[in-house]
């Protein structure tokens, strides 16, 4: 078994690799094995390209028979935008197939491994399968709800401000941080804050990585449409921006907006966006991860309504002090701290002088 967790990681490794670039698809990872021999690596690099079963069996040529397959995900066994996983690994003569965890798609789910085991291949589930499931979080998500996985971004300072009372908040973390932040965006379909971010910070929510990378889908909650035509999301050459409203909203600037390229969709007759239309529009849209970066009250919003699976807080070591400064999560709050929303699977790390703590939410 410790042998098989070696080359699993190495797959996981290897899937992590390309994170950020094959949404709606999940991340994969593969490794060809034989006689403690490693002879092809392989992952999942882009949405319609070929999966990673395929790039290390090609690795292995002739050599892949009666060898073993590692794989993060269950192959698939569907003609999609490629040809089934499954037929390329019955074809290269594999003796055994290690598999991380199942895929819960309708059009996978367990048929990959029965075409496996039809065929002859002996199957192994569940070698790291925790690790391979959290690899594809958002996934596995997104094919059990239908809607996407939400993780909720802030700044803070030792003393949990966000902000002086004035507004000024730049900038709470130093450049490591932020250039982490920049990172998350690459990893993320989409990013989403209110349109008071966008009235007082006038932000462009793209990524600039010195690398390069994706930009997220812009996502604005706007219930009136008071979102400015010259502001910087509304220029969509750089990134899509979807802005939800609802129907109390001026038809004439929706027009303006549409005629932009901006995406504006109506959620409710409320004087509040439905945030339930929200994020089962985005689901619907195939968007399978998104990075919240929000003020204290649309977070108050997002957590209390239950739509946070993953917390993510850089702290900064300031103390900022103030009354008013506000807070990431405004809002009444609880009256009990047994009552507060607490954390599990915590994770702590350091970007030059800030701590990065990240955990989630009981679904």
């Amino acid at each position: 078994m410790e042998a098989h967790q070696h080359w699993m990681r190495l797959a996981v490794t290897l899937a992590e690799s390309a994170r950020g670039q094959t949404s709606p698809n999940p991340m994969v990872g593969a490794v060809v094995v034989k006689d403690g021999r490693l002879l092809g690596t392989g992952a999942h690099l882009q949405a319609g390209t070929p999966h990673a079963e395929v790039h290390a069996l090609n690795m292995a040529g002739d050599e892949a028979k009666g060898s073993t397959l590692y794989v993060t995900l269950e192959p698939c066994n569907h003609y999609g935008r490629t040809p089934p996983c499954t037929e390329k690994t019955i074809a290269s003569g594999v003796s055994r197939v290690i598999v991380g965890t199942r895929d819960p798609d309708h059009r996978v789910a367990g048929e990959g491994i029965r075409r496996l085991q039809e065929a002859g291949i002996e199957v192994v589930e569940g070698v790291l399968e925790q690790e391979c499931l959290r690899l594809n979080e958002a996934y596995f998500h997104h094919r059990r709800t239908g809607r996407p996985f939400v993780t909720l971004k802030t700044a803070v300072t030792l003393d949990g401000k966000v902000a002086a009372p004035t507004g000024d908040s730049r900038w709470v973390t130093g450049e490591a941080s932020r250039l982490q932040v920049h990172r998350m965006r690459h990893w993320h379909d989409a990013v989403l804050v209110g349109v008071n971010t966008v009235l007082k910070d006038r932000p462009r929510l793209t990524t600039r990585l010195p690398e390069g990378g994706s930009n997220p889908i812009r996502v604005i909650l706007d219930s009136r449409l008071r979102i400015p035509l010259d502001t910087p999301v509304t220029e969509v050459s750089e990134a899509p921006t979807w802005v939800y409203c609802t129907d109390e909203a001026d038809p004439e600037k929706e027009k303006l907006l549409r005629k932009k390229g901006v995406r504006v969709v109506r959620t409710s007759s409320g004087p509040h966006v439905n945030l339930d239309a929200v994020f089962t529009d985005l689901g619907r849209k195939g968007i399978l991860s998104v990075l919240a970066e929000c003020g204290g009250r649309l977070n108050a919003s997002l957590l209390r309504e239950g739509w946070v699976q993953k917390v993510v807080v850089f702290i900064a070591p300031k103390l900022l002090g103030g009354k008013e400064s506000p807070t990431a999560v405004e809002g009444p709050g609880f009256a009990k701290m047994a009552d507060a929303f607490s954390l599990h699977d915590i994770h702590v790390e350091r970007f030059g002088e800030d701590i990065c703590v990240s955990g989630y939410l009981p679904r």
